[in-house]
């Protein structure tokens, strides 16, 4: 098996599209006007308009209601992401922080309020952990 990707749902997708190509630098792929893909070289994320989800069964997902999944995107500076994205971002959860498990992380919130973690092993043991990692 493997991992193929995460899909968000949302109700305004140009919107969403826009936010997570100034977040990561990738320009989305659009298959169709209703998905948008971000294929990076250690995941895909996927973003479906609300519209997609009567193919999946009515009312099995709801746009801009997830509080518990984050979103995890691997960067070579916090602290430098932070102050590229200060100004693109409406709300942060928390500024650069180095966490007990030896990563820097930077938590925002997307458009939609799908949460988001800027972070870079920092640590001699997190870094260790992340090596062979994409």
């Amino acid at each position: 098996m493997n991992f193929a990707s995460v899909r968000v749902i949302t109700d305004d997708l140009d919107r969403l599209v826009m936010f997570y190509e100034k977040i990561t630098g990738v320009s989305a792929k659009r298959p169709a006007p209703v998905f948008a893909e971000f294929v990076l070289p250690s995941c895909t994320l996927a973003i479906g308009h609300s519209q997609t989800v009567q193919l999946f069964g009515a009312g099995s997902a709801r746009a801009a209601d997830n509080r518990t999944v984050i979103i995890e995107f691997r960067v070579d500076d916090v602290d430098a992401e932070y102050t590229r994205l200060k100004p693109l971002v409406d709300e942060w959860v928390q500024e650069p922080t180095t966490m007990p498990w030896g990563n820097r992380s930077a938590l925002l919130r997307d458009p939609d309020g799908n949460l988001v973690n800027l972070f870079a092993p920092v640590t001699e043991e997190a870094l260790q952990r992340f090596s062979g990692r994409s």
